[in-house]
């Protein structure tokens, strides 16, 4: 499988190792950066790109699914979810990795590299790449309802305001 990966200078020792780590395991991996630590880097435009590149692949026929973290992950979660496509899940457990995966079929996940040691962050992308999504009707009827408001601004029939 392929894996985008981006942090910020919060999340490099973690880049670093996941680079090693998954690549180890037979993933190809691609590092949407930082390449060197600069404490003043921003983390949308690394974070935007690997997204951007996971939902590229994946409409492309390419098995893929993308990693961003950084300090608390919740940034990086946000920049990450502006990609239209992108369903990222900010994880902190494994039960939230294994789910984010079988009932929201996310395609990025994001941690927060401060708030976990680097076994812990390691253990839940393991999990989250791991796990299948389940295809049950109602997650699938969700995730639909998602992709329609993302491109209409609406969802047809749950009287949801466009504006």
């Amino acid at each position: 499988m392929r894996i985008h990966i981006a942090t910020d200078h919060a999340g490099l020792d973690l880049s670093h190792h996941l680079i090693t780590h998954l690549r180890a395991a037979g993933h190809e991996v691609i590092d949407h950066g930082p390449q060197t630590y600069d404490a003043l880097d921003d983390y949308p435009a690394f974070c935007i790109n690997a997204a951007q590149a996971t939902v590229d692949d994946l409409e492309g026929g390419i098995e893929a699914l993308g990693v961003v973290f950084g300090g608390s992950g919740n940034g990086e979660q946000m920049a990450a979810n502006k990609v239209t496509g992108a369903r990222a899940a900010l994880v902190w457990n494994l039960s939230t990795a294994r789910l984010a995966r079988e009932h929201n079929d996310a395609n990025v996940i994001s941690i927060g590299a401060r708030e976990h040691t680097i076994e812990e962050a390691t253990g839940f992308i393991d999990a989250f790449i791991a796990e299948p999504f389940s295809d049950e009707e109602r997650h699938v009827r969700r995730i639909r309802q998602l992709g329609e408001y993302e491109i209409t601004g609406t969802i047809a029939g749950k009287n949801v305001d466009g504006k």
